[in-house]
């Protein structure tokens, strides 16, 4: 049981300063490495007489240089806030409102955004050395160790706060109920933005394991992908479903291929029947976990092994069982049938709630009297079948899971609808037949005269550049399909739940 993340990796550091953490496409770092440089960051942020505990912005990619900075942020006393370097530069700059950060570190170089009232430190301007670190500084307890940025409804992000304690009750689950094997080398796929990148970070870290480095540039590329794939080497797999899918696209993505492989673990959207059904085909001998959890509880909370027993007793498969220190409940009264309703969970991994933001705060998160520990309504819809199993029936509202990231459609309807060509516009999914999102369509209905001045694939083309400007790319819908109207309801608004039911006739 580790009772100290920060001071774990450190331990092992010392002890076998040697032994490689970090291997990104074959270059490769020591946790002595790790030590030292994440030393020297924190060195350097302690000198730079920041306000306490207040949380840092890191802009990049994932290189060794990000996770040495992030553990830099923590020995100091700050949470760090991962932004990926793909993001627009606006991402940046919104992040930045809503969080009040004071400084970026810029591991890779910063967008062409203004940053005057930034302290802006780069990676040359940290200086190695045999630094001593005051460990009286490092984040504990309830101090927030990272915050996640995740879509908001009204177009700012809402930044996702999670502790030491948060992050401890998640790392020592996961070493405990997966049956990992020792020093586990653990395929590091997700941005560091996205917080299944976590599920692979601080298990391997704390674990004296290894993190294997899948870039983002490369698995946007299929050639590199396919190419890099084969090449690598690691026993535990940590990716969406929807990433693995792809990879099936790879003939040598088998057990032959991959004999190291023992371990694959699901997270991000729901993993359907016929993915875990060629899985276990594909690799008879690897452990297959599905998994779920809202990034406010920080990472998962359920997990279940598919087994052939369960792939045979299910035709859509189950989330898990919740893990011990932690309470689900099901909110009926959110329901369309009977026993279902809003997945509501409690325990020591569930975030005090969004940063600099009360209101949303208060919607989502309560603690009755008497309560050890928050709640979060998750807005997942679920069920518990006899044996305790927890099922996921989709969300109650308009959110969605799109290749692993969370998106709110309402963050994307309030940008098309901001478009001056635009009156109306919404962000549908189209589901395919395993209840996974197959792609987003936006349904849009245009200003009087707007269609007879351009061409179909002219207006696409200019709103998409204009969505680019304030959602991350992953948000933009992949089809525009435009209207001579739109479903208006009794509130004299667009009908949004019309337009998803038509979009997926």
């Amino acid at each position: 049981m580790i009772n100290n993340v920060i001071k774990k990796i450190d331990e092992i550091a010392l002890q076998d300063p040697d032994r490689v953490a970090y291997d990104y496409l074959g270059e490769t770092n020591t946790y002595g490495e790790l030590k030292q440089r994440s030393d020297a960051w924190a060195h350097k942020l302690a000198s730079l007489d920041l306000p306490a505990h207040a949380p840092i912005m890191i802009w990049g990619g994932q290189n060794f240089e990000m996770i040495a900075s992030f553990l830099g942020c923590v020995k100091s006393g700050h949470a760090y806030i991962p932004i990926a370097s793909y993001s627009n530069a606006e991402r940046l700059t919104m992040i930045e409102e809503v969080s009040e950060s004071p400084a970026v570190l810029a591991i890779d170089d910063l967008p062409d955004v203004d940053v005057s009232n930034l302290v802006v430190v780069k990676s040359e301007e940290v200086t190695d050395g045999d630094y001593t670190i005051d460990e009286s500084q490092f984040v504990e307890g309830d101090d927030n160790f990272y915050i996640i940025f995740t879509s908001g409804t009204t177009g700012k992000p809402k930044g996702v706060q999670i502790s030491h304690d948060n992050l401890l009750s998640f790392v020592n689950w996961e070493l405990t109920d997966f049956n990992l094997p020792e020093h586990p080398s653990f395929l590091a796929q997700a941005p560091y933005s996205f917080d299944l990148s976590v599920m692979s970070l601080y298990p391997a870290l704390t674990a004296a394991g290894k993190l294997v480095v899948l870039p983002h540039e490369t698995t946007q590329n299929f050639a590199q992908l396919f190419q890099t794939l084969p090449k690598m080497h690691f026993n535990v797999w940590v990716s969406t479903p929807s990433f693995a899918q792809m990879c099936f696209l790879d003939k040598t993505f088998d057990g032959e291929h991959h004999p190291e492989m023992t371990h694959f673990l699901f997270c991000g959207e729901e993993l359907p029947h016929t993915e875990a059904a060629m899985l276990k085909k594909k690799f008879p001998e690897a452990h297959i976990f599905n998994t779920y959890g809202p990034t406010e509880t920080t990472v998962a909370v359920t997990q279940v092994e598919i087994t052939d027993e369960i792939l045979a007793k299910y035709d859509r498969l189950p989330i898990g069982r919740t893990k011990e220190d932690t309470k689900i409940s099901i909110d009926t009264t959110k329901g369309d049938n009977p026993g279902e309703g809003e997945i509501i969970i409690s325990g020591p991994s569930v975030s005090k709630g969004y940063l600099n933001n009360p209101e949303k705060t208060e919607a989502a998160f309560f603690k009755n009297d008497g309560d050890e520990y928050a709640s979060y309504r998750s807005g997942d819809a679920g069920f518990f079948d006899d044996n305790g199993m927890l099922f996921y029936r989709g969300r109650i509202d308009f959110q969605i899971k799109f290749n692993g990231y969370r998106i709110e459609l309402e963050e994307i309807n309030f940008y098309l609808t901001k478009n001056d060509l635009v009156r109306y516009g919404v962000a549908a999914p189209k589901y395919n037949k395993d209840h996974a999102v197959q792609q987003i369509v936006a349904e849009i209905e245009l200003k009087d005269g707007v269609r007879r001045k351009y061409s179909d694939a002219a207006l696409t083309k200019m709103i998409r550049a204009d969505l680019a400007k304030n959602v991350m790319p992953y948000m933009i819908p992949q089809r525009f399909i435009y209207q001579d109207k739109l479903p208006i309801s009794q509130n004299g608004k667009v009908d949004i739940k019309a337009v998803i039911k038509e979009v997926n006739k």
